[in-house]
């Protein structure tokens, strides 16, 4: 099996890349759509509709499946032997920002829920600042990744 991990890596890199990526559009556009749909849009009408359904696709279709391959190609990655060294610091601020990435993924099916019950109460200026979470956390990210300071 560890055979198979070590020649199977340069795969599971790129796939994790392209699962991060498409995990991280959804992570920047979704709280987008909750700005406008709480500030302009409301809770009811076709409109309301239209963005309930455009939340529920995104979410659906896109970031949780992107976000599980993420994590199963992350996890893959972690257990090839010799690719990460857990006694640096690096790694494990890497894992707490990947942790803050899933809640905040959490938090964003959370706001849709509430958008879909006809209860949401956060108003638009709230998830314009929740939406700069994901970049500073995709920062982080990369920097630990990249860099990897001792």
């Amino acid at each position: 099996m560890i055979e198979v991990l070590q020649n199977i890596y340069p795969w599971v890199k790129a796939l994790h890349v392209i699962s991060v990526t498409a995990w991280m559009a959804g992570l920047f556009y979704l709280p987008r759509l909750f700005v406008y749909h709480a500030e302009v849009v409301g809770q009811a009408g076709e409109t309301h509709m239209l963005f309930m359904t455009m939340e529920r696709r995104l979410l659906r279709a896109i970031m949780t499946p992107s976000m599980i391959a993420a994590w199963t190609f992350g996890l893959l990655m972690v257990a090839t032997p010799d690719r990460v060294d857990w006694s640096q610091f690096w790694p494990w601020v890497k894992m707490l920002a990947v942790l803050g990435m899933t809640w905040f993924h959490i938090w964003c099916a959370k706001s849709r829920k509430a958008f879909e019950a006809g209860k949401n109460e956060t108003p638009g200026r709230h998830y314009r600042i929740m939406n700069e979470v994901p970049t500073l956390l995709l920062i982080i990210i990369v920097i630990m990744v990249i860099v990897q300071p001792a």
